[in-house]
């Protein structure tokens, strides 16, 4: 009689699940009162481990949280400054000299900023960060590296469009550093552009 019981209960749960569509499933919370009190079907796992289990799903939940929350200079530092050139480049300059800056010019920017970085003690001990205001017309502001504690720049990255005789318009990618209060220019490479006068940065 009792595996009768049992297995017209399960017929009926099974009915229910496929009229319902799966709505209302063979684990939904309206069979309970069906189950005999001694049905381990529920589950098969002892309530210390469900603690245990629901403790270390949210140890692990803070533990991604304070990583993330760690400075990192890829997202910290090197997307923004990314982002910062290629605003500046805008639609007319950004696809003419997009892979030759990715390739050639960014690699070198990236080693500046890591050195600088590593120099300040790392981003644990300074709170570095990107400007966000590229300058736009022909001017050479690209973006600078500032100590957000101090409020004052540490690395200043430009570009500067040349016009050289017989060979047209390059733009001479540069920046400049505190330690030599920003007077001296430190190559990063030149783009060619070509023989006709450039558009205007932000254009």
């Amino acid at each position: 009689m009792k595996k009768l019981k049992l297995y017209l209960q399960r017929l009926l749960i099974a009915s229910v699940a496929v009229l319902t569509l799966g709505v209302i499933s063979p684990n939904h919370e309206i069979w309970t009162n069906l189950q005999p009190k001694d049905d381990t079907r529920e589950t098969d796992i002892p309530n210390s481990s469900k603690h245990e289990l629901q403790l270390g799903m949210e140890d692990s939940i803070f533990e991604r949280d304070m990583f993330d929350s760690f400075p990192s200079i890829d997202n910290d530092l090197f997307t923004p400054a990314k982002e910062m050139a290629y605003l500046k480049f805008g639609s007319k300059i950004g696809p003419i000299i997009q892979n030759e800056f990715d390739d050639i010019i960014f690699p070198r920017i990236e080693q500046v900023i890591e050195e600088t970085v590593a120099l300040a003690g790392g981003l644990e001990k300074r709170r570095l960060a990107i400007t966000e205001k590229p300058s736009g017309h022909y001017s050479e502001k690209i973006f600078h590296v500032t100590d957000k504690d101090s409020n004052s720049d540490l690395i200043r990255f430009h570009v500067r469009t040349e016009k050289r005789p017989q060979d047209g318009y390059f733009y001479n990618f540069h920046y400049h550093t505190v330690d030599d209060d920003f007077t001296v220019h430190h190559s990063l490479g030149d783009i060619y552009w070509s023989k006709n006068t450039p558009p205007k940065w932000l254009s």
